[in-house]
């Protein structure tokens, strides 16, 4: 009965279609001076904010210039509070956040953070309230999204990374070392508990599944973690490429995505709340760390550029990073 039933599975699943592979479908040619970070898509407005630099590109998902937005320096991210037609920017260089509108892209002020280096930003539905996360400041400042009035200062006494909100409440921040996750009450603005990340080593970005309480963050030792966000146990650490920068979820198609500076996407498929396994290595292209998924079209976004040979370290910058070929920024649309 054992080999019938066994024969009988082996057949139903050879049935089931494979789904087809992600691929690069589109590049959307961007071009322009400066760098880039966090790019943020709101799948409502079909608007892709990519940073770079000095100013904030905003973009249709075609890649049509929209407009942009001014005096953000070293900006890193953008976060969007449509309810409130309000969009924020996190300025690592001026030590600002910049308070803009988002159906005109007119700024309407700027706010002084209460830290060197504002990296990650996040709006929480739950307290409308902004979390910038400060890198060399250690800390986190947070105001009020209505206002743009500071509420309170969060010290972590370690660098934070990406975050992530459960819009119950509960703000999750990764920080880098230790790698820990820190677990903010949102409205108190305290510190409940800090979970350790090992085997994970250096955490970057992160995801978060609400239906499941799940987080997904990624490491620079090529690890991913997934946590119960009730318990902070971690409950699988699927494997994913070089140079993660980017976690990203898709709660229609349960899979978790990690963009890997290495030029591959690693795509994780959830199985069960507890069981996870790696459906496949996209090819992308060197440097599309970060990304953008696009929950209503299922299309992923990562910005990256044509790239020449790596300098030799120097004893300014021991780890020099390879030379940006002038005009060549483009934004990869990645598919099936």
């Amino acid at each position: 009965m054992r080999v019938f039933l066994a024969s009988i599975l082996s057949i139903a699943l050879a049935a089931v279609p494979h789904p087809a592979r992600l691929r690069v479908v589109k590049t959307l040619p961007v071009g322009e001076a400066g760098g880039w970070d966090y790019v943020t898509l709101d799948s409502s407005a079909k608007r892709l904010y990519v940073p770079r630099s000095d100013r904030v590109l905003v973009l249709d998902v075609d890649g049509k210039t929209l407009g942009e937005i001014r005096g953000t320096g070293g900006v890193h991210g953008v976060a969007l509070a449509p309810g409130l037609d309000r969009g924020f920017t996190s300025n690592g260089r001026s030590n600002t956040i910049t308070i803009f509108r988002l159906s005109s892209l007119e700024v309407l002020g700027q706010a002084k953070a209460t830290g060197e280096g504002p990296d990650a930003i996040l709006f929480d539905p739950a307290t409308t309230r902004v979390f910038c996360f400060n890198g060399r400041g250690k800390n986190a400042t947070v105001f009020d999204a209505t206002t743009g009035n500071a509420v309170g200062t969060i010290p972590f006494g370690q660098k934070p990374e990406f975050a992530a909100t459960d819009g119950k409440g509960h703000v999750f921040v990764n920080l880098e070392d230790p790698a820990e996750v820190a677990v903010i009450d949102a409205k108190k603005l305290t510190v409940e508990q800090r979970w350790p990340l090992a085997p994970l080593q250096d955490p970057t970005g992160m995801a978060i599944d609400l239906k499941h309480n799940r987080l997904f963050i990624v490491g620079g030792n090529k690890l991913m973690a997934v946590l119960d966000t009730g318990t902070g146990k971690i409950v699988a650490t699927p494997a994913i490429g070089a140079g993660a920068d980017a976690a990203a979820y898709d709660p229609e198609l349960g899979l978790a995505f990690s963009s890997n500076g290495e030029g591959t996407l690693t795509v994780i498929r959830q199985e069960g709340p507890d069981r996870y396994i790696v459906l496949e290595q996209a090819p992308t292209k060197r440097g599309a760390r970060t990304m953008a998924l696009d929950e209503k079209t299922h299309r992923i976004y990562l910005p990256t550029a044509e790239f020449g040979p790596t300098p030799a370290p120097t004893a300014e910058a021991p780890r020099p990073r390879p030379t940006m070929t002038p005009g060549s920024f483009q934004i990869l649309v990645v598919g099936r």
